[in-house]
C-alpha cells in the first residue's frame, strides 16, 4: 500500500517521543522521490525539536491527486495541518480559504528574510499580497542521457534543438537502439506543454483566456507530433518511462530534474549525463518552474499545535531542509542559505545536479488554469497530447482547435476590456 512508505519514514524518525510533545499531521506527494528526503530531514529535525511529534499521511500519487485530496477532506473536516502542493495549485486552495496565510507567523520572525528566501520564490506562493506557500522544492525540465546509447550512434555531441533530437533519434535507431526517446507529455499539470509554449516566451493564459490557439501554440503542437512520430516514442506511462531509462533501454529522456535522485539511485551500468533542455531551432526563453510549496491547511484552533505546524514548515523550506532537498533529489533549493553557503561544493562534485541550475535565468511562472475546473482542464489538454501520442490525431490544426474550443468553454469568461 501507498502508505506503508511514508509510515515507515515516520516511525524510524519519531521514536521514542517525549510524554506532551505536540503532534502535526503531513500530507506530501511523489513517494518515489521524497521518502529519502524526508527520512534525511527528519534525523535533524527530531534532534532539534523532540518537542513535536510529525506523522505523515498516505503520500500523494501527483500534484494532482494532492489537490483533490485536500478539496476532500476540507469538504470532510479531516485536513492535515501542513500539505505539500505543486507550485501551479496552490491558488485554488488559496481562493477557497483552505490554505492560511504565514503573515501572522513571518511577522513574529525577526531574521526571517536573513533565513534565504528568494523573493522571486516567495512571490509563485504570495497572493493577494500575502505570503501562503513556502516554496520546498523547485524543477526545471532538462534531458537525461545514456551516454552508452549515444555514442552507439556515433557521436558524443548532445542536442541542443528539437530537431537535433529527431536526427539522433533517427542515428540510433538505425544502430539497433529500439527505444530511443522518451518526452515527458504526460508529466502532471501539462509541464511539458507549458514547457514548448514558454520556450516561445508564450504563456499559455494570457488575461485569463488560453491561448492554444496562438502561432505558438500550434508550432507547440506540431513540434510534438515530430518528436513522437520522428523518433517512434512508445506510449509508456511516467513510471515505465522512468524505469526503462534506469534499466539503460532509452537513449535519452527529457523529464523534470526532480527524478535525478530517483534515477541515479536505480540506473543500470551506464554513463548519464544531463544537459540543458532543448528549444524550437535556438535555445528556450523561458521554462516553467515545476516543484512544490509547503501551506498550512490546519483548522486546529490551538496555538502550540500552529505554532508546531509553523516550525517544521520553515524548518524544511529553509537552509538544512532545502538542502537535503538537492542532495536527496535533482529538485534545487529556493533558498540562498542553502544554495550559497551549505551547498557551496555540492554542484560541483555533483555536474548532473547543476544542470537546472544554469537554467535558472529562464524561469518563469508554471501557469494554473483559473476558476474552479483547472484540474479539468488539466485533463482535457493531456487527452487532447496523449491523442497524438498514439497516433489517432494528426492534424495539429484541427486539435489545436479542438482544445482552444473545449479549454475556453471550462474557464472563466475574461474580464471585460482584456
Amino acid at each position: 500500500m501507498k502508505r506503508l512508505a511514508a509510515i515507515a519514514v515516520a516511525a524510524a524518525a519519531l521514536h521514542a517521543v517525549p510524554a506532551g510533545a505536540v503532534e502535526i499531521e503531513v500530507g506530501y506527494p511523489y513517494s518515489h522521490l521524497f521518502d529519502v528526503t524526508y527520512e534525511k530531514i527528519m534525523e535533524s529535525f527530531k534532534k532539534e525539536h523532540p518537542e513535536i511529534e510529525v506523522t505523515f499521511r498516505a503520500t500523494y500519487e501527483d500534484y494532482e491527486d494532492g489537490t483533490n485530496t485536500i478539496l476532500r477532506e476540507a469538504v470532510s473536516g479531516n485536513l492535515p495541518d501542513i500539505t505539500m502542493q505543486g507550485l501551479n495549485r496552490q491558488q485554488v486552495l488559496v481562493e477557497k480559504g483552505i490554505a492560511k496565510s504565514l503573515e501572522p507567523f513571518i511577522a513574529k520572525e525577526a531574521d526571517f528574510e536573513k533565513d534565504g528566501y528568494h523573493k522571486a520564490m516567495l512571490d509563485l506562493g504570495t497572493f493577494g499580497g500575502e505570503v501562503h506557500g513556502l516554496p520546498f522544492s523547485v524543477s526545471l525540465p532538462v534531458g537525461y542521457y545514456n551516454m552508452d546509447l549515444v555514442k552507439k550512434a556515433g557521436t558524443t555531441a548532445l542536442p541542443k534543438t528539437w530537431d537535433e533530437v529527431i536526427q539522433l533519434c533517427q542515428k540510433m535507431s538505425a544502430n539497433g537502439v529500439k527505444n530511443p526517446m522518451f518526452w515527458g507529455w504526460n508529466i502532471t499539470g501539462n509541464w511539458f506543454v507549458q514547457a514548448l509554449m514558454w520556450s516561445q516566451d508564450k504563456p499559455i493564459v494570457e488575461d485569463g483566456r488560453f491561448t492554444i490557439d496562438s502561432d505558438e501554440g500550434l508550432v507547440s503542437l506540431e513540434t510534438m507530433k515530430k518528436l513522437f512520430r520522428g523518433c517512434d516514442m512508445q506510449n509508456l506511462s511516467w513510471k515505465e518511462a522512468l524505469a526503462s531509462f534506469s534499466a539503460g533501454e532509452i537513449g535519452m529522456m527529457f523529464w523534470s530534474t526532480s527524478a535525478l535522485g530517483a534515477v541515479e539511485r536505480a540506473k543500470g551500468d551506464f554513463e548519464l549525463k544531463t544537459a540543458e533542455f532543448p528549444g524550437i531551432g535556438q535555445k528556450p526563453k523561458g521554462l516553467p518552474a515545476g516543484g512544490n510549496a509547503a501551506l498550512l491547511v490546519s483548522t486546529s484552533d490551538d496555538p502550540e499545535r500552529l505554532q508546531a505546524a509553523w516550525t517544521f514548515l520553515k524548518y524544511i523550506t529553509s537552509g538544512l531542509g532545502a538542502a537535503a532537498v538537492a542532495e536527496t533529489t535533482g529538485y534545487m533549493p529556493p533558498n540562498k542559505a542553502a544554495n550559497e553557503i551549505i551547498l557551496a561544493d555540492f554542484y560541483k562534485k555533483n555536474p548532473n545536479k547543476e544542470t537546472a541550475v544554469r537554467q535558472l535565468p529562464l524561469l518563469r511562472e508554471w501557469i494554473a488554469y483559473p476558476g474552479d475546473n483547472g484540474l479539468a482542464v488539466t485533463q482535457v489538454i493531456y487527452d487532447g497530447i496523449e491523442s497524438v501520442v498514439v497516433g489517432d490525431q494528426d492534424d495539429m490544426k484541427a486539435l489545436q482547435e479542438e482544445l482552444q474550443e473545449e479549454v475556453t468553454d471550462l474557464l472563466p469568461a475574461p474580464a471585460k476590456g482584456s
